[in-house]
Protein backbone atom coordinates (compact mmCIF):
# COMPACT_ATOMS: atom_id res chain seq x y z
CA UNK A 1 0.00 0.00 0.00
CA UNK A 2 1.14 3.50 -0.88
CA UNK A 3 -0.27 6.96 -0.37
CA UNK A 4 -0.95 8.95 -3.56
CA UNK A 5 1.32 12.03 -3.81
CA UNK A 6 -1.63 14.17 -4.95
CA UNK A 7 -4.92 13.06 -3.39
CA UNK A 8 -3.36 11.17 -0.41
CA UNK A 9 -5.63 8.11 -1.02
CA UNK A 10 -4.03 4.76 -0.20
CA UNK A 11 -3.57 2.50 -3.24
CA UNK A 12 -1.74 -0.60 -4.44
CA UNK A 13 0.77 0.10 -7.25
CA UNK A 14 -0.43 -1.59 -10.42
CA UNK A 15 1.85 -0.34 -13.18
CA UNK A 16 5.21 -0.27 -11.45
CA UNK A 17 6.86 -0.64 -8.06
CA UNK A 18 7.78 3.08 -8.21
CA UNK A 19 4.25 4.25 -9.03
CA UNK A 20 3.62 7.45 -7.04
CA UNK A 21 0.00 8.19 -7.86
CA UNK A 22 -3.26 6.29 -7.79
CA UNK A 23 -4.54 7.37 -11.20
CA UNK A 24 -3.57 8.96 -14.51
CA UNK A 25 -5.14 12.29 -13.47
CA UNK A 26 -3.11 12.38 -10.25
CA UNK A 27 0.02 11.34 -12.18
CA UNK A 28 -0.47 14.27 -14.58
CA UNK A 29 -0.92 16.70 -11.68
CA UNK A 30 2.16 15.27 -9.96
CA UNK A 31 4.19 15.60 -13.14
CA UNK A 32 3.08 19.23 -13.49
CA UNK A 33 4.14 19.93 -9.89
CA UNK A 34 7.59 18.46 -10.56
CA UNK A 35 7.94 20.53 -13.74
CA UNK A 36 6.93 23.71 -11.87
CA UNK A 37 9.54 23.01 -9.19
CA UNK A 38 12.20 22.38 -11.83
CA UNK A 39 11.28 25.61 -13.62
CA UNK A 40 11.38 27.57 -10.35
CA UNK A 41 14.95 26.31 -9.74
CA UNK A 42 16.01 27.09 -13.30
CA UNK A 43 14.42 30.54 -13.10
CA UNK A 44 16.31 31.29 -9.89
CA UNK A 45 19.60 30.33 -11.55
CA UNK A 46 18.79 32.40 -14.66
CA UNK A 47 17.83 35.44 -12.55
CA UNK A 48 21.10 35.16 -10.65
CA UNK A 49 23.05 35.08 -13.92
CA UNK A 50 21.26 38.21 -15.17
CA UNK A 51 22.01 40.29 -12.05
CA UNK A 52 24.12 43.37 -12.57
CA UNK A 53 26.59 44.95 -10.17
CA UNK A 54 23.91 47.52 -9.37
CA UNK A 55 21.51 44.72 -8.37
CA UNK A 56 24.11 43.35 -5.94
CA UNK A 57 24.72 46.82 -4.48
CA UNK A 58 20.96 47.21 -3.87
CA UNK A 59 20.77 43.77 -2.28
CA UNK A 60 23.73 44.53 -0.01
CA UNK A 61 22.23 47.90 0.96
CA UNK A 62 19.02 46.12 1.93
CA UNK A 63 20.94 43.67 4.15
CA UNK A 64 23.04 46.45 5.73
CA UNK A 65 19.94 48.57 6.41
CA UNK A 66 18.21 45.60 8.05
CA UNK A 67 21.29 45.06 10.23
CA UNK A 68 21.32 48.73 11.29
CA UNK A 69 17.59 48.69 12.10
CA UNK A 70 18.07 45.62 14.29
CA UNK A 71 21.19 47.07 15.93
CA UNK A 72 19.51 50.41 16.69
CA UNK A 73 15.92 49.33 17.41
CA UNK A 74 16.17 50.15 21.13
CA UNK A 75 18.09 53.40 20.66
CA UNK A 76 16.65 56.87 20.04
CA UNK A 77 16.75 58.64 16.67
CA UNK A 78 20.33 59.75 16.02
CA UNK A 79 19.09 63.23 15.00
CA UNK A 80 16.18 64.23 17.25
CA UNK A 81 16.55 61.78 20.13
CA UNK A 82 12.92 60.62 19.99
CA UNK A 83 12.26 56.89 20.43
CA UNK A 84 12.36 54.91 17.19
CA UNK A 85 8.99 53.25 16.77
CA UNK A 86 7.98 50.54 14.28
CA UNK A 87 9.11 52.05 10.97
CA UNK A 88 12.39 53.95 10.92
CA UNK A 89 15.23 54.44 8.49
CA UNK A 90 18.86 53.46 8.45
CA UNK A 91 20.08 57.00 7.83
CA UNK A 92 23.53 57.88 6.52
CA UNK A 93 25.49 60.74 8.09
CA UNK A 94 27.57 61.17 4.93
CA UNK A 95 25.24 60.46 2.00
CA UNK A 96 25.74 57.28 0.03
CA UNK A 97 25.41 59.18 -3.24
CA UNK A 98 28.04 61.78 -2.39
CA UNK A 99 30.29 59.38 -0.48
CA UNK A 100 29.92 55.92 -2.03
CA UNK A 101 33.03 54.75 -0.19
CA UNK A 102 31.05 55.11 3.09
CA UNK A 103 27.83 53.58 1.77
CA UNK A 104 28.23 50.35 3.78
CA UNK A 105 30.30 51.77 6.67
CA UNK A 106 28.37 50.92 9.86
CA UNK A 107 29.76 53.97 11.70
CA UNK A 108 28.13 56.14 9.02
CA UNK A 109 24.66 54.57 9.30
CA UNK A 110 22.33 54.86 12.29
CA UNK A 111 18.68 54.45 13.18
CA UNK A 112 16.84 57.62 12.25
CA UNK A 113 13.17 58.49 12.26
CA UNK A 114 11.68 58.85 8.79
CA UNK A 115 11.04 62.58 9.22
CA UNK A 116 14.65 63.36 10.21
CA UNK A 117 16.04 61.21 7.39
CA UNK A 118 13.87 62.91 4.78
CA UNK A 119 14.65 66.41 6.09
CA UNK A 120 18.37 65.85 6.52
CA UNK A 121 19.40 69.39 5.59
CA UNK A 122 17.69 70.66 8.74
CA UNK A 123 18.97 67.81 10.93
CA UNK A 124 22.58 67.32 9.79
CA UNK A 125 23.92 69.30 12.77
CA UNK A 126 21.70 67.30 15.12
CA UNK A 127 22.83 64.06 13.47
CA UNK A 128 26.48 65.08 14.04
CA UNK A 129 25.79 65.88 17.71
CA UNK A 130 24.02 62.53 18.20
CA UNK A 131 26.81 60.76 16.34
CA UNK A 132 29.51 62.30 18.57
CA UNK A 133 27.58 61.13 21.63
CA UNK A 134 27.21 57.64 20.19
CA UNK A 135 30.60 56.91 18.58
CA UNK A 136 32.90 59.71 19.76
CA UNK A 137 34.45 62.77 18.14
CA UNK A 138 37.50 60.95 16.69
CA UNK A 139 35.34 58.51 14.70
CA UNK A 140 33.09 61.35 13.49
CA UNK A 141 36.16 63.28 12.34
CA UNK A 142 37.35 60.13 10.58
CA UNK A 143 33.99 59.90 8.75
CA UNK A 144 34.32 63.55 7.69
CA UNK A 145 37.75 63.02 6.11
CA UNK A 146 38.27 62.21 2.46
CA UNK A 147 38.28 58.45 1.85
CA UNK A 148 39.73 56.31 -0.87
CA UNK A 149 37.01 55.24 -3.33
CA UNK A 150 35.89 51.64 -3.05
CA UNK A 151 35.20 49.75 -6.24
CA UNK A 152 33.56 46.50 -5.22
CA UNK A 153 33.63 43.57 -7.57
CA UNK A 154 30.58 41.33 -7.91
CA UNK A 155 32.30 38.50 -5.96
CA UNK A 156 33.13 40.99 -3.15
CA UNK A 157 29.52 42.19 -3.08
CA UNK A 158 28.26 38.59 -2.97
CA UNK A 159 30.60 37.86 -0.05
CA UNK A 160 29.43 40.97 1.84
CA UNK A 161 25.81 39.97 1.25
CA UNK A 162 26.56 36.54 2.73
CA UNK A 163 28.27 38.14 5.73
CA UNK A 164 25.34 40.47 6.43
CA UNK A 165 22.79 37.70 6.00
CA UNK A 166 24.72 35.72 8.61
CA UNK A 167 24.97 38.79 10.91
CA UNK A 168 21.22 39.38 10.52
CA UNK A 169 20.44 35.75 11.26
CA UNK A 170 22.56 35.83 14.43
CA UNK A 171 21.19 39.12 15.77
Amino acid sequence: MRKCKICKVKFNPVHSSVQMCCSINCAIKYSNQIEKKKWAKEKKVLKEKLKTKSDYVKELQKQVNYFIRQRDKDKPCISCGKPLIKKFDAGHYRSAGGNPELRFEELNIHGQCVYCNQHLHANLINYRIGLIQRIGVKKVEWLEKKHKPKHYTIPELKELIKEYKLKNKNQ
